[in-house]
């Protein structure tokens, strides 16, 4: 779990976020990691553009569902997360089966350089996601030092 810490960016963490949907989730978090030098102007179009061909929305067992958009490492600086939890949920697809509507409340976007760090920062977050408290203390926190304490 510590990777995940690691590389989640203060800056680009986003509690209680309201939006329209998952496409304004995607491009404010690319937005926030683009301001601190993580990512390219590429990346939130290239981001949004994977989401529609690879959904990665992940039904989860509790209460909240996750999504994990990524894209690929050329758009991408240096490694980094951002992570937003929402008021209302939006709409992504699932992962597993395209055709079904996830409702999200927990976004970590993940801008990653090398292919082979994303799939294990993937891995460590489905690990994560997997952990219904862990979730419903990132959905409660109310700053960036919660969201630490809810991952450690």
């Amino acid at each position: 779990m510590n990777k995940l810490l690691e590389l989640l960016e203060p800056g680009a963490v986003k509690l209680g976020l309201e939006a329209g949907d998952a496409r304004e989730v995607v491009s404010i978090l690319g937005e926030k990691l683009l301001e601190a030098g993580y990512v390219l102007d590429t990346f939130i179009e290239a981001a949004l553009q994977r989401e529609s061909e690879l959904p990665t929305g992940l039904p989860l067992a509790g209460d909240f569902n996750a999504a994990i958009p990524h894209t690929d490492i050329e758009h991408v600086l240096k490694p980094g997360l951002a992570l937003a939890t929402l008021i209302e949920p939006v709409v992504f697809h699932n992962m597993v089966s395209p055709e079904e509507d996830v409702p999200v409340q927990l976004v970590i976007l993940m801008a990653l350089d090398e292919p082979k760090a994303q799939v294990e920062m993937l891995q460590e977050i489905a690990g994560v996601l997997q952990d219904a408290e862990v979730i419903n203390k990132l959905m409660v926190a109310k700053d960036f030092n919660d969201v630490q304490a809810a991952l450690s």
